[in-house]
């Protein structure tokens, strides 16, 4: 069982206590005794070495090899796979995992990447493997590709040196004339254009970021990915003024029902919604409780009524404005996209109601998108304000919305 291994290799390969102990304790009387600062950088690098595990040697070794690095990335995954399912366990299968990612992400750093785009002329096997892994809108078919790498559509993956030509992360573009507030525009069924108007290109929409290998989860790719498509793209199009993400806000669902689920059980009352909202939704429910609004918000139901959805329009739209300002983890959005590009320097710039009205996207997210606007210039300053203060900068839609979520209910 290939799953058990790693568990029992993490075992056998953890530094020896007392070796690790008794090389601490050295470096406690190098410091008490102030002995000259070569002694004690000896101490201390003899410390560094001891509680160092066997196995990042043996990592190191393998990184060097052909097709080493790929298996390590392989090893990962496998290692995340097992620790989520539980089928192995433990501080020391951990500890591997931990110090598997600070090696990935050493090698996987800017200076080892390439950014290469893809059109319809690249490698079959290209186009597969970003077409099977497009996590965020599912390619349908080979139609719809051709439409993704076409006219007015840019795709940028990066690659690794020692692993060229495959996929790591992948970034699609939409290039518009404003910024859009609908994925059913970008991904339509449509045949692709021939040739584009770059006289009608002024924006450019991030529409989806996807990680192809999961054993690279947590190193840092997306943001330079980012980063180098927008100078590439200021590059070929330096009439583009304006970059934003159509961005979709998976969890958003499972937070509200979760919400819903908290309320006072009193028929006739709840504190998400003003007291008309609420009356107008149990009289189109048909239930005075929140049961019957938590089945049609878990099964897709409510879009099927046209009243339902223009009751429930304004209190989702300042729900879900709350969701990405206000709801926090450690500090930072509760949300991960957002707090991915909210830590890039992004502004929270837009709520777009019926955005994605796909299955998936009225189901995760009740059919909203958001735009994330990256201002340039003031990226640096947002993302530093963001990590060092965890303040948030949103536009004043969103800013309008939070307030009428603080004023109308009651949490």
């Amino acid at each position: 069982d290939q799953s058990v291994a790693p568990g029992a290799t993490c075992r056998e390969a953890t530094p020896s206590p007392p070796w690790a102990a008794q090389a601490a304790a050295k470096v406690l009387q190098a410091r008490e005794q102030r002995r000259e600062p070569g002694a004690l950088l000896q101490a201390e690098d003899r410390l560094r070495y001891y509680l160092n595990p066997q196995y990042r040697g043996l990592f190191q070794q393998l990184g060097r090899l052909e097709g080493g690095l790929r298996f390590l990335v392989e090893l990962r995954a496998d290692l995340m796979e097992g620790l989520a399912s539980k089928a192995v366990d433990g501080p020391h299968v951990k500890e591997m995992n931990g110090v598997l990612k600070n090696m990935l992400s050493e090698w996987f750093c800017t200076g080892f990447l390439n950014l290469e785009r893809v059109t319809w002329q690249s490698p079959c096997e290209v186009l597969q493997k970003i077409s099977d892994s497009e996590a965020v809108h599912p390619v349908r078919n080979w139609v719809d590709m051709k439409r993704r790498v076409g006219a007015y559509r840019r795709c940028y993956f990066f690659s690794h040196c020692a692993i060229p030509g495959e996929p790591l992360i992948v970034l699609h573009v939409a290039l518009t004339s404003d910024i859009s507030s609908s994925i059913q525009a970008i991904v339509k069924e449509v045949p692709p254009p021939e040739t584009e108007d770059t006289e009608k290109i002024t924006t450019a929409i991030f529409y989806s970021i996807s990680l192809t290998q999961q054993g690279l989860q947590g190193v840092e790719l997306g943001t330079h990915l980012i980063k180098r498509v927008v100078k590439e793209l200021q590059k070929e199009l330096p009439q583009i003024e304006a970059f934003s993400t159509l961005s979709p806000i998976p969890g958003f669902t499972k937070w509200l029902v979760g919400l819903l689920s908290s309320q006072p059980k009193d028929q006739g009352r709840n504190e998400l919604f003003t007291e008309s909202e609420w009356q107008e939704i149990s009289e189109l429910t048909g239930d005075p409780s929140s049961n019957t609004l938590k089945k049609l918000l878990n099964t897709n139901e409510w879009v099927r009524s046209e009243k339902l959805m223009e009751v429930l329009h304004s209190p989702l739209m300042r729900l879900c404005a709350w969701y990405l300002y206000g709801e926090k983890h450690r500090g930072y959005a509760l949300n991960p996209v957002a707090n991915f590009h909210l830590q890039n320097g992004s502004v929270l710039w837009r709520i777009n109601w019926m955005g994605d009205t796909s299955p998936r996207g009225i189901g995760a997210s009740c059919g909203m998108m958001v735009n994330y606007r990256y201002f340039l210039e003031e990226t640096a300053s947002n993302s530093a304000l963001y990590l060092a203060s965890k303040q948030v900068r949103a536009s004043e839609q969103v800013l309008a919305l939070v307030a009428q979520f603080q004023q109308n209910s009651k949490l």
